[in-house]
C-alpha cells in the first residue's frame, strides 16, 4: 500500500511510460514516506477515440488514483497529490492543467496486506 492507478492517452513512448512509473514511485516515497516494497503502480492507456477531456475527444490527459490506508494527514495527501502531478507532467510532457490526482482513503479493515489479513489486523 499505496496502490497507484494511472490512466493516460495512448501514444507516449516506452521511455515516457517507464519514466512515469519510476517518477511516480519516487514521488510516493518522498512525499509520504511510503516504503518502496509497499508501492504498487499500474498504467492504463486509452486510444484517442476513447477519451473526452473538457469536451475535446483525444485530448492529452493523465488521471491518477491513489488508494491509501486511512490515517495520513491532509498535508501529507496534498504533498502526494502535488508530487504525482509533477511526476506525470515531467514524464509525459503534458501540462499539469491536464492532470488530475485523487487520493482515496481506504479504511484499515477494508485493505488486505501481505499474508491475506487486513491492515487493521496487521496493526497498521
Amino acid at each position: 500500500m499505496p496502490f497507484i492507478h494511472a490512466q493516460i492517452l495512448a501514444g507516449h513512448s516506452t521511455e515516457q511510460k517507464q519514466a512515469l512509473l519510476k517518477n511516480a514511485n519516487k514521488a510516493v516515497q518522498e512525499s509520504i514516506g511510503a516504503p518502496e516494497a509497499s508501492i504498487r503502480i499500474t498504467l492504463q492507456e486509452f486510444q484517442p477515440h476513447e477519451v473526452m477531456v473538457a469536451g475535446q475527444e483525444g485530448k492529452a490527459f493523465a488521471t491518477i488514483q491513489v488508494h491509501l490506508i486511512e490515517g495520513r494527514t491532509e498535508a501529507l495527501k496534498a504533498a502526494l497529490i502535488a508530487a504525482l502531478s509533477q511526476a506525470a507532467s515531467v514524464s509525459l510532457g503534458i501540462s499539469q492543467e491536464e492532470i488530475r490526482v485523487m487520493a482515496i482513503d481506504v479504511p484499515k479493515e477494508n485493505m488486505g496486506v501481505a499474508g491475506g489479513i487486513s491492515a487493521k489486523a496487521a496493526g497498521r
